[in-house]
């Protein structure tokens, strides 16, 4: 069976035991990296949620047991990050924490790395370009909306109306 193919992928990390270690490996990279310092900053101080949250996705994506959707529900990854300033850079500090957490598993075979790699990049990408997009709307929204200022004697008109 080949990765990708029902359940092959999550036996190939080693079931829950085996991505439990990889997430743990990759917040511990997040934890010390320089290039993720700005990703880390959009994650809590206690890392145990944002461990168990990815853990738990991480299993039903590789095709073991839904086991995110047991504890938190349905989730659509691009939609829970795009309030998060994620771009491009933000992307691949989060890959380069991913490949050096993949590279610290002796257990995995290398083309299991790649393939979790290369499939990881895809919703990766999505993230960023979500959020992209909901910044610039965002920004558009700003500009679009014209200011409103109030004069000090408007202020004191409505004042006394509301008495």
């Amino acid at each position: 069976m080949a990765y990708g193919d029902g359940d092959a992928t999550f036996r190939a990390c080693g079931g829950e035991a085996g991505i439990q270690r990889l997430v743990e490996a990759f917040y511990a990279e997040m934890d010390t990296l320089p290039e993720a310092r700005r990703i880390r900053k959009l994650h809590p101080a206690d890392l145990a949620v944002s461990i168990d949250k990815l853990a738990r996705f991480l299993c039903g994506w590789t095709g073991g047991p839904k086991r995110y959707s047991e504890k938190y529900g349905s989730i659509k990854i691009p939609m829970a990050h795009q309030h998060l300033p994620i771009g491009e850079a933000e992307r691949d500090a989060w890959m380069l924490c991913m490949e050096r957490a993949l590279a610290a598993q002796p257990d995995y075979p290398d083309d299991l790395k790649r393939y979790l790699l290369e499939q990881l990049f895809v919703p990766a990408e999505r993230v960023r370009v979500v959020c992209e997009r909901r910044a610039s709307e965002r920004a558009e929204r700003r500009e679009s909306t014209p200011l409103v200022t109030f004069s000090h004697e408007t202020s004191k008109e409505t004042a006394e109306e509301d008495r």
